[in-house]
């Protein structure tokens, strides 16, 4: 059998792939991951490489921040939830931002909600407030 090929499946709902934006920065003692673009089959691997180098560099309390993101599926909720039980192993957190109905939808209907802190802003996650 041969090996998947990601570029040789069709797309999606006749969706194009997109680009993965990913900036970092530290607002007090957390590493703020501000994504922008889909986070799907094609770009999760990219985030989950971010999340590890940080967790690798020793940041064990992030946020990632989901405004920018239009688009979820399950291979980046499944990267979400890898990056928690990294942090975790470092008695850390990683903490959400979103305030979008569709990608808050995701987390509500897969009761994602149970698992992860969701916030309305970096700030509020930082500062862990509820």
């Amino acid at each position: 059998m041969a090996p998947f090929d990601p570029d040789s499946f069709p797309i999606a709902r006749g969706r194009t792939p997109m680009e993965l934006g990913l900036d970092v920065r530290n607002v007090d003692s957390h590493a703020v991951v501000d994504v922008k673009g889909e986070i799907d089959v094609y770009t999760a691997p990219k985030l989950r490489e971010k999340l590890i180098e940080l967790v690798s560099e020793g940041s064990y309390n992030v946020v990632v921040n989901l405004e920018g993101v239009d688009f979820l599926d399950s291979t980046g909720l499944g990267v979400l939830v890898g990056a928690l039980k990294r942090v975790k192993a470092h008695d850390g957190s990683l903490s959400l931002v979103c305030t979008q109905d569709k990608i808050l939808k995701i987390f509500k209907i897969t009761g994602l909600t149970k698992v992860f802190p969701i916030h309305s802003s970096v700030e509020e996650a930082a500062g862990g407030a509820a």
